[in-house]
């Protein structure tokens, strides 16, 4: 099982949603940490290199948002993967990286199951291929 060990992220300010998600990320072999506000997802984020993706809510309290997560995410945090989701919001009018994924809630467990695998090996295969033209460039000097 890939899923096995591999770290994710769980940012989500509703106690319900957050243990649900965590509960069926667990079952499928992840190790899974959790936040309920921005501010406290940085401070797990901090503390926790090894972290893969992060599934985030967007509305939260604290006067960050989600997105406020997804762009710090985009800026410093390359290899980690995201997944969003919204009660409130629709996917063409957020700015997210090309690379997450976007789901409007209600949602389906098992499609956010899906996102989280597919994001993580996405942002795997991405990440191999960076390494890779740095290599080669590396070598042509």
């Amino acid at each position: 099982m890939q899923e096995a060990g591999v770290t994710v992220l769980v940012v989500e300010d509703e106690p319900i949603i957050r243990f649900a998600l965590v509960d069926a990320l667990e079952e499928k072999g992840y190790r899974v940490l959790e936040a309920s506000n921005v501010l406290e997802a940085v401070g797990v984020i901090g503390k926790n290199e090894q972290i893969a993706a992060v599934v985030t809510d967007i509305d939260m309290p604290g006067g960050l948002s989600g997105l406020d997560l997804v762009e710090t995410l985009d800026k410093s945090q390359h290899h980690i993967a995201v997944v969003v989701t919204s009660g409130g919001h629709a996917s063409e009018s957020l700015d997210l990286p090309g690379d997450a994924r976007f789901f409007s809630k209600p949602y389906h467990f098992d499609d956010i199951l899906f996102a989280v695998r597919s994001a993580i090996a996405a942002k795997a295969k991405l990440l191999k291929k960076r390494r890779g033209l740095r290599l080669v460039g590396a070598a042509a000097r």
